[in-house]
């Protein structure tokens, strides 16, 4: 092709905006610590397969690879590790996996971790959520209001976890 038909200085050679990066602490989980460095890893062998394509006329990928990458590396390094083995064993603090229950007495099982290991399916919440925040520095039998959209909600803390436990179930 032709050098006169190739766009060398337009919008296409732009990096992508970076992703926002939370004004909170980056406050991480061992887990998530690892996590963290196992998608930067991924995405950096993705951006050199997607560079090594003998095509490469659409660069978007490339592009989102490369703000992912600057994104997770940020993301790395504020990251502020908090061993939920050394956390307050009487009390919810980052790390720990809570057990409450609700008025009808219907248990659910929480657990406090960083924003990128946040997974609402999974029960992990970030320790800026209403739950989270409810929850901090409450112990075994203390009852806590959780204000959410729905209404609040009174739960009993029945149980508080940390370290090989919160870690270990491979949740």
């Amino acid at each position: 092709m032709s050098r006169a038909f190739v766009k060398e200085d337009g919008p296409d050679n732009e990096p992508l905006p970076d992703l926002p990066i939370s004004p909170h602490p980056n406050y991480v989980t061992p887990r998530g610590l690892a996590a963290l460095g196992a998608r930067l890893a991924a995405t950096q062998a993705e951006l050199l397969r997607l560079k090594a394509r003998r095509e490469r006329l659409d660069r978007l990928p490339e592009k989102a690879a490369e703000r992912d990458i600057r994104y997770l590396e940020a993301r790395l390094r504020s990251a502020i590790l908090v061993d939920p083995a050394g956390q307050p064993v009487d009390e919810v603090a980052f790390g720990a996996r809570v057990t409450v229950a609700d008025a009808e007495g219907t248990e659910s099982v929480y657990e406090i971790t960083g924003e990128d290991e946040a997974d609402a399916s999974a029960g992990r919440i970030a320790p800026q959520s209403p739950l989270a925040r409810a929850l901090i520095g409450a112990g075994v039998g203390d009852v806590v209001t959780w204000r959410r959209p729905a209404g609040t909600a009174e739960l009993e803390i029945r149980a508080i976890a940390y370290g090989a436990v919160a870690e270990g179930d491979g949740t």
